[in-house]
């Protein structure tokens, strides 16, 4: 029987750590996009380009992570 380290595959906690990477990128991004607006007066400008840079770090990570827990 194999050892868990060697293992490989998707696990529930895993999911949970995916689901959690694509929320902290877009709310994160959405902050910052709302903190910079207030500071240059230039809403929704900065909101939007902070969804779109917080969701597309967040999609990317996710895909390495998946990646990597199959072994590609």
């Amino acid at each position: 029987m194999a050892d868990d380290e060697d293992v490989r595959g998707i696990r529930g906690r895993d999911l949970v750590g995916l689901g959690g990477l694509l929320v902290g990128g877009t709310v994160g991004g959405t902050l910052i996009g709302l903190l910079v607006d207030n500071r240059l007066d230039s809403a929704p400008v900065g909101t939007l380009i902070g969804l779109v840079v917080g969701a597309t770090l967040g999609i990317v990570s996710c895909v390495q992570r998946i990646r990597r827990a199959l072994g590609g």
